[in-house]
């Protein structure tokens, strides 16, 4: 057993996979969790020295948390990579209430109750780190991912506000990592493969993104925008109008788009 132990959620594939290896190659021990099953959850962590338990369980829901709490068996935890989350793709008019729930289960109700718990413990010993994946679609009126974008902007303001609450634990870090379009499963799964960026080549690698969010929580850093094109979006959404920003994301995420 390692001196320190990470848990990563949104491990499955993705970022979470890439945050996870490169927190075993740190020496940490891992639960990694996702709502989605491991096909091999020790996949590029062998010859690291550290143990890796995994559990599939929906973390949309309190009792999906307090399983992976459960999990923890009571264990400190130094590190979590709050990186859970889902997306869905089409008109808001159009969307299942069950699905479009779910995104902000996952994404804002599962993400904070985690926060509020692991917070409150690494909060009382005054150390910890937590990174949480938010994104630049927070400062991005999502046209047809409507549900998705408005969740990361709840995350990414809210990630600010709990920082500032707790800024007198100065041996906790708090860091919101801020990728753009990322190449992983996101758009299949949020069913988004015939729209512009669902089908864009040049999207981000999640080990690159991984490695930027990492490399800021443990330098303390509060945010990172993750790729020099994404740091520009960023800025630029900032001083353009709301509805500029929506019509741009339009012609990107409008089902059927990739074919226009």
């Amino acid at each position: 057993m390692a001196d320190k132990f990470a848990i990563i959620t949104g491990a499955s594939t993705g970022i979470g996979a890439e945050l996870a290896k490169l927190a075993a190659a740190d020496g940490y021990d891992l639960l990694v969790v996702a709502d989605t099953p491991f096909v091999d959850a020790s996949a590029g962590l062998q010859g690291q020295d550290t143990t890796v338990n995994a559990l599939e369980v929906d973390l949309a829901t309190f009792e999906g948390v307090d399983q992976l709490l459960d999990a923890a068996g009571g264990r400190p935890v130094d590190l979590l990579c709050a990186n859970a989350g889902h997306g869905l793709g089409h008109a808001f008019l159009e969307q299942d209430p069950t699905a479009w729930r779910h995104v902000i289960d996952t994404n804002v109700t599962g993400t904070l109750y985690l926060l509020q718990k692991v917070l409150a413990e690494m909060v009382s010993r005054n150390a910890g780190k937590i990174l949480v994946t938010g994104s630049i679609a927070g400062f991005i009126p999502g046209t047809f991912n409507a549900v998705y974008n408005g969740t990361k902007a709840f995350v990414d303001n809210f990630t600010d506000a709990l920082r500032n609450e707790i800024k007198a634990s100065d041996g906790v870090t708090l860091t919101t990592l801020m990728p753009g379009p990322v190449e992983t499963e996101f758009f299949a799964r949020g069913n988004m493969m015939d729209t512009q960026v669902g089908q864009d080549p040049h999207k981000s690698d999640p080990a690159d993104v991984a490695k930027d969010g990492y490399e800021a929580v443990m330098a303390g850093k509060s945010s990172i925008v993750s790729g020099w094109k994404n740091k520009i979006q960023q800025a630029v959404a900032n001083v353009t109008p709301a509805s500029v920003l929506a019509e741009q994301h339009r012609k990107m995420a409008e089902p059927g788009s990739a074919q226009g």
